[in-house]
């Protein structure tokens, strides 16, 4: 798999789609043909760049916000906009977690979250959950 491939499954993998970045990976450093710190970024970068994808959504699409084809459940906006509004730009932190996150980027673009500390608190949660996969992956 090459390095295009990885930021690829790390872009979808922030987004609503049932993605997986996490083995692509560890798989990626197991076999050891490009450095840590390459697949670090890359990967970050990817999933990162979901996220932004789904902040703009958010900012710029809430008028078809009930339409059938909108990119998170209701319940699951819901559920991130509440989240958000009781946590606040802190919650951005866990943007990596599954399920929870992506609907949470999406209402961070909806609530007019400014753009610069969601890039950054997104950002951290996202590196650092890639170094913990890395790091476990004894690859670190």
């Amino acid at each position: 798999m090459d390095l295009a491939a990885l930021f690829l499954q790390a872009f979808l993998a922030a987004t609503i789609l049932p993605f997986s970045s996490e083995v692509v990976l560890g798989t990626m450093a197991a076999v050891g043909d490009v450095d840590r710190i390459t697949l670090l970024i890359v990967a970050s970068c990817g999933n990162v760049t979901g996220s932004v994808i789904n902040w703009l959504l958010g900012r710029f699409i809430e008028r078809f916000r009930h339409h059938r084809l909108f990119p998170v459940s209701p319940q699951a906006l819901e559920r991130a906009q509440a989240t958000f509004r009781r946590h606040g730009l802190w919650s951005l932190l866990f943007a990596w977690v599954p399920v929870i996150g992506d609907p949470l980027t999406v209402a961070a673009g909806m609530l007019r979250t400014p753009f610069l500390p969601f890039l950054v608190l997104v950002a951290i949660g996202k590196v650092a959950r890639y170094v913990a996969v890395l790091w476990l992956a004894g690859q670190l």
